[in-house]
């Protein structure tokens, strides 16, 4: 769809080690990479600048199994909010974009931070509900289990309101980019 473009945020191989599912979430952007493709619809990769000696320069690449592809575009960010500081939102108004479909790492960060800006910024948005992860975290930790915090987060999104915008949460097989959005 002419209005729609996919995002997908900060899946570079680096982040992905030790998170929740990572296999199967690539998997699934992969796919729906694939369709946006096929559809016409805009694949937008936002990657995270990581300063990190210890970090080898390929493992802070976007992983090889949802490589962008030659008409793809490619973003630089230093936060967690995809749009602050680059050029995402005139990049998505230069095409006519008015619903973003989000994937990526990590949830609650990254994911939720570009998702609630989307919003914001006047998008409608899709939350693709199998499509994000987030790192593991030992039994001990205070904070919530990854799996935890995806149910968390989906359910939230799937709740939350932003006067005149549309918020849809879809497992990733449930996003049509053929259709018009409900």
């Amino acid at each position: 769809m002419a209005d729609t473009a996919l995002l997908i945020v900060d899946l570079q191989s680096a982040l992905l080690i030790g998170a929740h599912d990572a296999e199967g979430c690539l998997a699934r952007v992969a796919e729906l990479a694939g369709r946006a493709r096929a559809a016409g619809v805009p694949v937008v990769y936002l990657r995270q600048r990581v300063d990190h000696p210890d970090i080898p320069a390929e493992l802070l690449e976007i992983h090889p199994a949802v490589a962008p592809r030659p008409g793809d575009t490619v973003l630089e960010k230093d936060s967690a909010d995809a749009f602050l500081g680059t050029p995402l939102d005139a990049v998505l108004r230069e095409r006519g974009v008015r619903r973003v479909v989000v994937t990526g790492a990590a949830t609650e960060y990254c994911v939720d931070s570009t998702s609630r800006s989307a919003l914001s910024h006047g998008y409608d948005l899709v939350l693709v509900a199998d499509g994000h992860t987030t790192p593991t975290r030992p039994a001990d930790s205070p904070l919530p289990a990854a799996a935890q915090v995806l149910v968390h987060h989906n359910a939230v999104f799937a709740t939350i309101v932003y006067p005149g915008r549309t918020i849809r949460v879809l497992p990733a097989a449930a996003v049509d980019f053929t259709a018009a959005p409900a």
